[in-house]
């Protein structure tokens, strides 16, 4: 019989079902009260009304009610414990990542020395009104330049004009960080040009060497015009090679979406063992999604490498708080009903099981929307949960391969290859075209092993192995709104 219940601390007073339980199923030392779906809590002693809630050996809410042993914990009997502010102190406790396990890739490097896992021609409208002209440049230009390079894609989205403030500077900043990527080796511009988002206002924080532009306004056949320039680009770029590189160069960025209850357990922690290894080896990792760390966040500023750090750390999250509640919304307005299907039933439940995706590297830099990486080590990036949004923002920052690790399954796909890592079987054995790694590997071979086997994959997929998502043509960016449109 298949072992059923995990406790992952022994201070935890729930454990949690690795399989669907029956009432009178006895497991732990306790009997199951009522039916228990896969992935959902069980207290495993008394927990009093008031009481904190304790899982991962920290606080994920309070009782809203007496819970008995045996009783399934959830909504039901648990509410969230967060406050809508902070005040908070630097105590740094640094961890150790651990020791680098040699590894390489075969990667492309770049006049100014980044590496990229691929090279492909990126076409970018500067505005969404040129969205579906990009795209059939970068349909037609496929066809016509099949083999080549490593693919030819364009980004569309529906911003760019009709936008002020900092919606604008975000529209601007993320394509422009995006046309600056070292997994393009050719960018080709294409802009209306009435718009806001202005063409000369982007090029002057592009340095691409392979670069071309193009406004539909002014050419004649502008798709036509636009494969041509799409051909010079793919004879320049075709010129490079890959090379075998150190896992330094490497750039991860970790995501988590459509998480259950096994993300915590198996997927999160896997990811975090990849954290290590890249920042180990002196490369980097980039952890976003920031309303998604509330009620963890102390355990990422305890990791802060400077009190600088640990000060751009405390204004982001409580920034990040103010914009909830300035538009009248509770911060813990997470967890998604896919979530609390899955068996999360707290923002801080949900929240310490995502800050495993960053591993025990230190924390050296704190990044606006938008803004590139520049140090190595563990970044962290502004960025909201939203699967596509801070997707597209880890591309934009520069990473150039992306952990994405879901309980619940998504097809999407972002501009750099994108790993869908299962945080259990049964999805990796359902969704075979959608999962890359299977996670659940975790409970059945052990952490070591399947920490080896993420690594090779990666490695992999680094040097050149398609993802699902790029085997079926997901790929697509969002940038984020916040503000008026005109």
């Amino acid at each position: 019989m298949t072992a059923a219940l995990f406790q992952i601390d022994p201070r935890d007073p729930v454990a949690t079902a690795l399989r669907p339980l029956q009432a009178g199923e006895e497991a732990l030392g306790v009997t199951v009260v009522s039916d228990v779906p896969q992935g959902h809590k069980v207290a495993l002693r008394p927990i009093a009304a008031g009481d904190a809630v304790h899982k991962f050996g920290f606080p994920i809410g309070r009782a809203t009610r007496p819970i008995a042993p045996g009783e399934h914990v959830h909504t039901h009997n648990v509410g969230t414990a967060l406050e809508t502010s902070g005040s908070y102190t630097y105590r740094p406790a640094l961890e150790a990542a651990g020791a680098a396990r040699p590894a390489s890739f075969l990667g492309y490097r770049r006049p100014d020395g980044r590496v990229g896992t691929r090279n492909e021609i990126w076409i970018l409208p500067t505005v969404g009104c040129v969205g579906r002209t990009a795209e059939k440049i970068a349909e037609r230009a496929a066809q016509r330049l099949a083999g080549r390079i490593d693919g030819i894609h364009a980004f569309a989205h529906p911003f760019g004009c009709s936008q002020l403030g900092d919606d604008l500077r975000g529209t601007r900043a993320i394509l422009t960080a995006l046309a600056n990527h070292p997994n393009a080796g050719g960018v080709l511009l294409v802009g209306l040009g009435c718009e806001s988002n202005q063409m000369r206002d982007m090029l002057a924080g592009i340095s691409h060497p392979n670069l071309r532009t193009i406004g539909a306004q002014s050419a004649g056949d502008e798709v036509e015009e636009g494969i041509a320039l799409v051909e010079e680009l793919v004879a320049v770029a075709e010129q490079s090679v890959r090379t075998a590189e150190p896992l330094s160069q490497l750039v991860l960025g970790v995501k988590c979406g459509g998480s259950d209850g096994f993300s915590g357990l198996t997927a999160n922690p896997l990811v975090g063992r990849m954290s290590d290894a890249v920042t180990a080896a002196g490369g980097t990792a980039i952890l976003t999604e920031i309303p998604e760390i509330f009620g963890a966040e102390q355990l990422l500023m305890a990791r802060a490498e400077s009190e600088a750090v640990f000060t751009r750390i405390v204004g982001l999250v409580n920034g990040f708080k103010a914009y909830f509640t300035r538009h009248g919304e509770p911060v813990s307005e997470n967890p998604s009903p896919g979530n609390l299907a899955g068996g999360i039933t707290t923002l801080e439940e949900k929240s310490l099981g995502a800050v495993q995706k960053a591993g025990h590297a230190t924390i050296t830099d704190v990044l606006g929307y938008g803004e590139r990486v520049g140090h190595r080590g563990l970044a962290l990036l502004e960025a909201p949960g939203n699967d596509a949004v801070s997707s597209t923002a880890l591309a934009a920052a520069g990473a150039t391969v992306i952990l994405f690790t879901t309980g619940r399954g998504t097809p999407l796909g972002f501009p750099v290859p994108t790993v869908k890592i299962a945080s259990n079987s049964d999805l990796a054995a359902r969704k075979p075209g959608w999962i890359d790694f299977d996670a659940g590997q975790v409970l059945a071979e052990g952490m070591d092993a399947a920490s080896d086997a993420l690594l090779d994959r990666i490695v992999a997929i680094a040097s050149g192995s398609v993802t699902a998502a790029e085997r079926n043509g997901e790929r697509e960016i969002a940038i984020w709104k916040r503000g008026v449109t005109l």
